[in-house]
């Protein structure tokens, strides 16, 4: 692979990452009130992708800038999915307001079972399953 390849495959992997980043602000923010727990999961995940205080600054403050990425890889574009979920039920409150933008990314990512597969990734997060076994059952069942 040459230089140029990877500098591209960074490069479409960062942008994927911040439009990650700022759809869990979304979530977060939908129903507008954005708090301490939601606020810890974000810094959390922001961790895990390797996105730092002053980029989901920057995020936060515009997120007119970053254009909506799906990432192309079936596995992270199931993560991604578990962690709109989890940011959605974090709070153990659900609001309409949250659970229908869940159901628009839901189509955005190509779920066309979005309501079902919403409940089921709900149910395993408070039963303390992380993505991996979570996918492992939704592909069981065909929801995916």
């Amino acid at each position: 692979m040459k230089f140029g390849e990877l500098i591209g495959m960074f490069k479409e992997s960062n942008k994927v990452t911040k439009s990650h980043m700022k759809n869990l602000f979304e979530m977060a923010m939908v129903d507008s009130n954005f708090d301490d727990t939601e606020f810890e999961l974000l810094e959390k995940l922001a961790q895990k992708h390797k996105v730092s205080e002053k980029e989901l600054k920057i995020i936060k403050e515009d997120p007119d800038k970053i254009k909506f990425e799906l990432p192309k890889n079936a596995d992270e574009k199931f993560e991604q999915f578990f962690e709109l979920v989890h940011m959605m039920t974090i709070d153990n409150e659900i609001f309409d307001a949250e659970l229908n933008l869940c159901k628009i990314f839901a189509k955005k990512f190509g779920y066309e079972k979005g309501e079902e597969l919403v409940s089921v990734i709900s149910q395993n997060i408070n039963n303390g399953q992380d993505w991996k076994e979570t996918k492992t059952r939704v592909d069981m069942y065909n929801m995916i």
